[in-house]
């Protein structure tokens, strides 16, 4: 009788979890390293280690806002979102584009939409990013998470491309 017990006892276990958002889903079987930053060409390419995150965090919706089918609070999303589900695309380019002004993405956009003032890809997740960043203590600095490129080194004047002997602030001499 008492492995009865048991066995009901995980069944009922398993089939709570599969009613889990995230668990059952598509969104359980993400890498443990993504690659992102792929497109900039002022920093490098770097390993976003979705395992860490995921272990610090414990809440998928932390990050993936509005895409894990967990409840909205905010009033003006409650207005559509009321009782969305989780969406086909959990990723933060599944909503943001890379480009929001450019033409093609400005011809889609439906003026009848309340969206249309969403950030592109890079301010979300920066804004994202930085923001639990800052209240976990975590790194901050562009360089912490992107090492810079050449181009960005040439562009910032850093690196190989920095200045050599330059006078200090100030000083005319040279002019």
């Amino acid at each position: 009788m008492q492995t009865k017990g048991f066995w009901l006892t995980g069944l009922i276990v398993f089939l709570l979890l599969a009613t889990v958002p995230g668990t059952s889903s598509g969104i359980s079987s993400v890498s443990d390293t993504i690659t992102l930053n792929s497109q900039s060409k002022l920093y490098e390419p770097f390993n976003f280690s979705h395992a860490k995150h995921v272990q610090l965090i414990q809440e998928c919706s932390n990050c993936h806002h509005y895409t894990t089918g967990t409840l909205e609070k905010n009033p003006n999303c409650i207005r559509c979102h009321l009782n969305s589900s989780e969406t086909k695309v959990v990723s933060c380019k599944g909503c943001h584009l890379p480009d929001p002004f450019s033409a093609a993405a400005i011809k889609e956009k439906d003026p009848k939409l309340y969206h249309n003032d969403r950030p592109s890809l890079k301010a979300a997740m920066h804004r994202n990013c930085i923001d639990c960043h800052e209240k976990m203590k975590g790194p901050t600095g562009c360089q912490d998470c992107h090492k810079r490129s050449k181009e960005g080194d040439a562009y910032y004047n850093s690196g190989e491309f920095a200045p050599k002997n330059k006078p200090a602030k100030g000083s005319h001499e040279g002019h």
